[in-house]
């Protein structure tokens, strides 16, 4: 069956098997506490969660768990099967083989579309920049533990790797690095922050693209959770509140970061786990001046 077919086109058997399966407990999910609470990074996923939950008409808390936990340590708990029960990240082959991945990219691949954060002294350097070849000669940074450093790796970046995000930005601030990769889903919404400084500003005519998926994930001892959620959104996807909500999340921030009008330089990615559905074209998005497929 074609990838497209396996996720938006389950059989009533199946939706009906895993609601009714579901219906008479109350699921009590957990997922990573943020750094902050408001970050959109969290509320979209959560809010696509609750969507795909209430789709299904189960009964549900969802809930952050005590502490604050950053991705690696977020990642281990949930393949420990530890204190959280749900982790959205984005996936790589070692991911998929630690846990259980729900294969729907939840912000349709822009995980993978990466504009910069850049000291505001050296922009100018990146005028200049046309291809692959020129950006080869910039330092990005990028966290120890991120699928992004070992990409960036894989296509001859020398790469600045920091144990935490916000020690990135302190270091294009002081100048070890000359850009921070965002994703496009991910830039405004830190730009934005009180904690943001002030020498720190977006780069205003290129970006990268590496195929890539941000999915939820859960332990692999738990395959009836993920068949809850994966119905739930492919429900979401059939009845277009998926793409709804994407939108409403995203549309501005897109037309703001205008990636129609950027040079775009594109990355392979030898990460990507070969059950990716990169032939449904349905579940990514693509800006107008790109042609090929992610």
């Amino acid at each position: 069956m074609k990838p497209i077919a396996r996720c938006v086109k389950w059989s009533a058997v199946a939706v009906w098997f895993c609601c009714f399966s579901a219906q008479a407990a109350l699921w009590s999910i957990t997922y990573p506490r943020p750094i902050d609470d408001k970050d959109l990074r969290t509320e979209y996923p959560l809010a696509l969660l609750s969507l795909a939950l209430e789709k299904t008409g189960v009964k549900y808390s969802l809930l952050p768990s005590d502490r604050i936990m950053l991705q690696g340590k977020a990642l281990r708990q949930l393949k420990e099967n530890r204190e959280i029960n749900i982790v959205w990240s984005m996936t790589d082959a070692q991911r998929e083989k630690d846990l259980l991945p729900i294969r729907i990219p939840l912000a349709k691949g822009l995980i993978g579309w990466r504009v910069f954060i850049v000291n505001d002294t050296n922009k100018s350097d990146f005028s200049r920049i046309r291809d692959k070849t020129s950006l080869l000669r910039m330092i990005p940074v990028s966290g120890e533990e991120w699928p992004d450093t070992k990409i960036l790796q894989a296509n001859g970046f020398n790469v600045f790797t920091v144990p935490t995000y916000t020690d990135a930005f302190n270091v294009i601030e002081n100048g070890g690095a000359d850009f921070f990769p965002r994703s496009v889903i991910e830039v405004q919404n830190e730009m934005e922050s009180d904690d943001f400084s002030d020498h720190l500003v977006l780069e205003d005519n290129l970006a990268i693209y590496y195929p890539t998926a941000m999915y939820f994930f859960v332990n692999k001892s738990n395959p009836t959770l993920a068949r809850l959620i994966e119905t739930g959104l492919q429900m979401a996807l059939e009845d277009g509140s998926f793409d709804a909500l994407f939108m409403a999340t995203y549309q501005e921030i897109l037309n703001a970061i205008n990636l129609n009008r950027r040079n775009i330089i594109s990355l392979d990615n030898p990460l990507l786990p070969p059950l990716t559905p990169v032939d449904a074209s349905a579940l990514w998005y693509a800006p107008a001046n790109i042609n090929e497929e992610p």
